[in-house]
């Protein structure tokens, strides 16, 4: 599995700054407790461990919680991840290749979930990270010692994450920036839905 859907598989398995702002915590709870959904444009940097050049990566994304994600990756190669809440499809359409998972127990400790799931406490240890570059921090750490990620670090600013950092347990960073965020947009079940392209090998569930 290349590089770019490792690094997606790891994140499902991705504003304006306020004069005054809260803790990191409070900030995360109070986006899980008025976002229902949103979407925007991320950019994604993948760190080897190796040191070889990091390699980079741009597109958007959608979420709706609980569990229902878009994220597609436009540049330099396309790349789609669609979760409907139950199951996640991943599709190379250079290889026109779709592989696909239940999403099961295993998301709700997955750095997806950190945006688009429920029941963070009993899936993380969440604690304050120290602010920098104006922006609050929330640390997590899965609970369970089955995770593919080791920690989670998401950056806060008025209430909405701004960056996430996830360090892998093959020694990777992947460090996201979020952009063009936009709070609670109606967006419609069919972005959510999947339909397997003609001619395309399907693996998994």
């Amino acid at each position: 599995m290349n590089t770019f859907l490792r690094s997606a598989w790891i994140l499902c398995t991705c504003v304006s700054f306020a004069p005054a702002q809260a803790a990191g915590l409070d900030q995360l709870k109070n986006f899980l407790e008025t976002h229902r959904s949103a979407r925007g444009v991320f950019t994604q940097t993948v760190i080897a461990r190796s040191g070889k050049k990091p390699q980079q990566s741009a597109g958007i994304f959608a979420l709706q919680r609980p569990g229902k994600f878009r994220w597609s990756y436009e540049e330099p190669y396309k790349q789609l991840l669609v979760s409907d809440g139950n199951k996640l499809w991943s599709y190379d359409p250079d290889l026109n290749q779709v592989a696909v998972k239940k999403l099961g127990a295993a998301f709700g400790a997955s750095p997806a979930a950190l945006l688009a799931g429920k029941d963070l406490d009993r899936h993380f240890e969440l604690s304050e990270g120290t602010p920098a570059d104006g922006l609050e921090f929330v640390e997590a750490k899965p609970r369970g010692g089955d995770a593919s990620f080791e920690r989670v670090r998401i950056g806060f600013a008025a209430n909405r994450p701004v960056s996430m950092e996830i360090h892998d347990s093959f020694g990777q960073v992947t460090m996201l920036q979020f952009t063009r965020f936009e709070a609670n947009p109606q967006l419609p079940d069919s972005l959510f839905r999947f339909v397997v392209p003609a001619g395309a090998d399907v693996v998994g569930d």
